[in-house]
């Protein structure tokens, strides 16, 4: 879904200026739910607006507002008006992982290869 701006009054975001925007939505999430924060892409490609931290995690236990930390990459200012569309959240499901220490790893065809050993294709 879309979450919105509500920041009362306009915002300007000047280039390379980053701000914590919020949008007046306080939810509880369901335990082994979470959302996520993500850009959206038309504002991204036409004003070189995106969200800093993305995706961004909202755990279920969190019970404050929910803000939206914006830059602005472009070299023209910004302005966030109440009701802009300002970022994506999708709420899914997911497991708590539980880590063991081990001594060994296991071997995998990728081995230790790092950074682009995925391949071309």
């Amino acid at each position: 879904m879309n979450l919105r701006a509500n920041p009362g009054n306009d915002i300007i975001l000047k280039p390379l200026e980053r701000i914590l925007v919020p949008t007046g939505l306080f939810m509880e999430i369901p335990v082994g739910y979470k959302a996520q924060i993500s850009p959206r892409s038309g504002l991204a490609i036409k004003k070189g607006v995106t969200v800093l931290n993305s995706p961004g995690t909202i755990d279920a236990d969190y019970r404050g507002e929910v803000c939206i930390i914006l830059v602005n990459l472009s070299n023209e200012n910004f302005v966030i008006v109440d009701g802009e569309r300002i970022c994506q959240m999708v709420i899914g499901k997911h497991k708590k992982a539980e880590l063991e220490s081990v001594d060994i790893l296991l071997d995998s065809e990728r081995g230790i290869g790092g950074f682009g050993h995925t391949g071309k294709n």
